[in-house]
């Protein structure tokens, strides 16, 4: 009889230990008598009826990520696909309603995102979605939490984690961006041009100042050691226009041979003789003279022409 009762023995050990059962953290499991809900376990070891109880399911209290691809069109008809990221966590004193009110939660989350970014992309332009990406995020929350919240979840952040247009739509993307950079650097380029030519003017400028004042200051050292020098010959008996024609012949020579003295000259030489420099005194000093004679008569006539108009005028 003792040998019947072993087998009994273990069947009722081994009934007893499927009553025994543990619950993870960050989980809860949904025990149920003859299928309906009986409660809900949390982490630790618990125990349950056997045969009567069963554990319907457990639900997962992490924080979970939806990714969601969803394919739209913009206000300039644009179409465009947006990645959005929906972290969200079963709320703990909610768990009956996330187990039994949802048969998918994670289909009932997409749709809704697929709602309200279709509802909201179409008002903007691309343009538009790439700088008020936050805003599309901020309405996929706001909808999805006013509609899971009722379900036991609560939406812990969306996030709109990738925007691709169509590739025609990049490649011209990426020309206007290439062709303002383009224009930038014309602009940069022209500017640095526009700066060189103003320098370099400003530089020549200065130069031909400082060439005319160099000049101006030689003429006026030349006149100076002409004056000394007819100075220094008048002291010693030469007149004036001796000393004149001295000069002038020995500036000539002294010309002729510092051209002798340049190897590398290019300067051609045209036909020359002693009386050179004699003829072109004899020239300048007739030229004086008659601009002197064309001075003396404007002035003897403009002063008859005052005296008629003097006798004119006391008649």
């Amino acid at each position: 009889m003792g040998f019947y009762l072993i087998p009994l023995i273990i069947f009722g050990f081994i009934i007893l230990l499927s009553g025994i059962f543990t619950v993870k953290q960050q989980t809860s499991a949904i025990v149920e008598r003859f299928g309906k809900f009986l409660s809900i376990r949390n982490s630790g070891l618990h125990f349950k009826i056997p045969v009567f109880d069963r554990i319907a399911g457990r639900i997962n209290l992490k924080i979970q990520q939806l990714d969601v691809l969803v394919e739209t069109k913009t206000k300039d008809d644009v179409f465009v696909r947006l990645k959005i990221s929906v972290q969200f966590q079963v709320i703990k004193e909610k768990v009956y309603d996330a187990f039994y009110k949802l048969e998918n939660p994670h289909d009932q989350i997409t749709s809704y995102v697929f709602d309200v970014v279709r509802a909201e992309v179409p008002k903007m332009k691309l343009d538009d979605v790439f700088e008020r990406k936050d805003d599309i995020a901020i309405a996929v929350k706001q909808e999805l939490n006013e509609a899971m919240i009722n379900y036991g979840y609560d939406i812990i952040k969306t996030l709109v984690t990738d925007i691709d247009p169509d590739m025609q739509v990049k490649e011209a993307m990426n020309r206007i961006n290439a062709a303002e950079r383009e224009k930038v650097a014309a602009e940069y380029e022209a500017e640095a041009e526009r700066i060189k030519i103003v320098a370099k003017a400003r530089a020549e400028a200065e130069s031909k100042r400082l060439q005319g004042q160099g000049i101006a200051d030689q003429r006026r050292e030349i006149a100076r050691g002409l004056e000394e020098s007819v100075d220094v010959l008048n002291n010693v008996g030469i007149n004036s226009q001796e000393a004149s024609a001295l000069i002038v012949v020995t500036q000539h020579y002294d010309t002729l041979q510092s051209i002798g003295e340049e190897t590398n000259s290019n300067l051609i030489l045209l036909p020359n003789s002693p009386q050179a420099g004699s003829d072109m005194l004899n020239n300048m000093i007739a030229s004086f003279t008659a601009s002197n004679q064309i001075g003396e008569e404007m002035k003897k006539q403009n002063a008859k022409k005052g005296i008629g108009r003097k006798k004119s005028g006391e008649q």
